[in-house]
C-alpha cells in the first residue's frame, strides 16, 4: 500500500481501493450507496474486471474503509495521495445527451451497453426510449462514446456534454435494479418457452408466419438472456457472446427466408387453425410480458423501452392471427408468407446490428 505521508484533512486526495468480492453491478450499487453519505467524496471510477474503485475526496482515507468495512466486500486501501498540480486535477465528469434516431427497443439498448462495455470512462447510462435519447455520465471526451456506437448504425449523433457535478454520480437503486433483473429473468423465460413452442408448431402448421414470429421470440430470449449473462463478466466475453447470439439469430433468419421462398416455389398448405390457435397463446404470453413490464415502466427508460418492445410483438402475434384468418378467407397461402417475411427480415435486422458491436 502506498500512501502520500504529505496528505492532509483538507486536501483534495485520489484513493485506490481493490474491493475482492467485487464483481458485478449489485455490489457497484453497495458501493455507490454507502459512499453517497461521506462527506467530502467527490468522484468513484469503478473497474469491475480488476475490482478496483478510484475516489477522488477530501478527508481520511481510512474513513471511507470505514463506511465500506460493514458490506464485507474485503475492501482494501492500495495508494492514496494528495492531487497537486497538473497531476492532481481531479478528472472532469460530464454528462453528454446523444440522439439515437434508430433506438427503439431494448434489443437496440442492450447492444448499446455491449458496445460501450469497454470503455472505462462511463460511469452510467440513462435511457430514454421516448425522445430516442441516451444520457451517459463519463469522464473525458464524448467523442470515443459516439465512435464506439456508429459501427451500429442507429444514427448516433452528440446534443450536448456539460460539466457534471461528482456527487451526482453517487445515487443508485439496488433494490430497484434486483426487482429488474428479476423482471428479465421472467421474460427471458417466457420468450425462450415460446420460442420451442411457436417453431414446433409451426413447423406441423407448414406456417412461415409462426416459424418467423418463433425467432422474434428467441431475438427477444437471447437479448435478455445476454443482458443477465453479461452482468460481472469481462468486456471480451461479453463481445463474444453478442456476437455467437447475432450470428445464430442471423443464420435461424436466413433460414426462414429460404423457407419462404420454398414455399412460394413450390407451394404449401398452412394450416390456419393452428396458426391462429398457437398465435392466440403467443399473444397470450406476450401480453403477459407487457403485465410484467407495465408495473415497472414508469421506474425509468429501461423498463417503458422493455414494454413498448413487448407491445411490438403483440402487434407481431396479431398479424399472425390475421395472415391466419386471411388464409382460410383466400384460401391462399401468400398471407403468411408475406407475415413471415416481415418478421424474418426484422430479426435478421436485429441480428445485422448485434454483430456490429466491437
Amino acid at each position: 500500500m502506498n500512501i502520500d505521508p504529505t496528505v492532509g484533512t483538507g486536501a483534495r486526495i485520489r484513493s485506490v481501493l481493490f474491493i475482492s468480492k467485487m464483481d458485478c453491478p449489485s455490489e457497484e450499487n453497495l458501493i455507490r450507496m454507502a459512499l453517497g453519505k461521506v462527506d467530502g467524496v467527490e468522484a468513484l471510477s469503478f473497474d469491475l474486471d480488476n475490482r478496483l474503485l478510484t475516489i477522488d475526496h477530501h478527508g481520511n482515507p481510512a474513513t471511507l474503509l470505514d463506511v465500506l468495512g460493514p458490506l464485507r466486500l474485503g475492501a482494501q486501501l492500495r495508494e492514496s495521495a494528495e492531487l497537486k498540480g497538473a497531476a492532481g486535477v481531479t478528472r472532469s465528469f460530464f454528462a453528454s445527451t446523444l440522439s439515437i434516431p434508430k433506438m427503439d427497443c431494448p434489443s437496440e439498448e442492450n447492444m448499446i451497453r455491449m458496445a460501450l462495455s469497454d470503455i472505462g470512462v462511463i460511469d452510467s447510462l440513462e435511457f430514454d426510449l421516448g425522445k430516442r435519447q441516451l444520457r451517459v455520465k463519463h469522464s473525458g471526451e464524448a467523442q470515443p462514446i459516439v465512435d464506439k456506437l456508429l459501427p451500429l448504425g442507429l444514427g448516433t449523433n452528440l446534443l450536448e456534454s456539460k460539466p457534471l457535478n461528482g456527487r451526482e454520480q453517487l445515487v443508485a437503486d439496488p433494490a430497484g435494479d434486483a426487482s429488474e433483473a428479476r423482471t428479465l429473468r421472467m421474460l427471458l423465460a417466457i420468450n425462450a418457452v415460446m420460442f420451442v413452442i411457436e417453431m414446433t408448431w409451426g413447423v406441423i402448421a407448414q406456417s412461415t408466419g409462426l416459424v418467423a414470429d418463433s425467432l422474434d421470440m428467441f431475438a427477444d430470449a437471447a437479448v435478455y438472456g445476454l443482458a443477465l449473462y453479461a452482468v460481472g463478466r469481462a468486456a471480451a466475453l461479453k463481445t463474444r457472446a453478442a456476437h455467437l447470439a447475432g450470428w445464430l439469430q442471423m443464420i435461424l433468419a436466413i433460414g426462414a427466408l429460404a423457407e419462404v421462398v420454398r414455399r412460394a416455389v413450390f407451394g404449401s398448405e398452412p394450416e390456419s387453425s393452428l396458426m391462429m390457435g398457437v398465435g392466440a397463446i403467443a399473444l397470450i404470453a406476450n401480453v403477459a410480458c407487457l403485465v410484467l413490464i407495465a408495473k415497472k415502466r414508469d421506474r425509468g427508460a429501461h423498463m417503458k423501452a422493455s414494454y413498448i418492445f413487448s407491445a411490438n410483438d403483440v402487434i407481431a402475434n396479431l398479424g399472425v392471427i390475421i395472415a391466419g384468418a386471411l388464409v382460410t378467407w383466400t384460401a391462399s397461402p401468400y398471407p403468411d408468407l408475406i407475415v413471415g417475411t416481415i418478421i424474418a427480415a426484422i430479426v435478421l435486422s436485429g441480428a445485422r446490428r448485434i454483430l456490429a458491436l466491437k
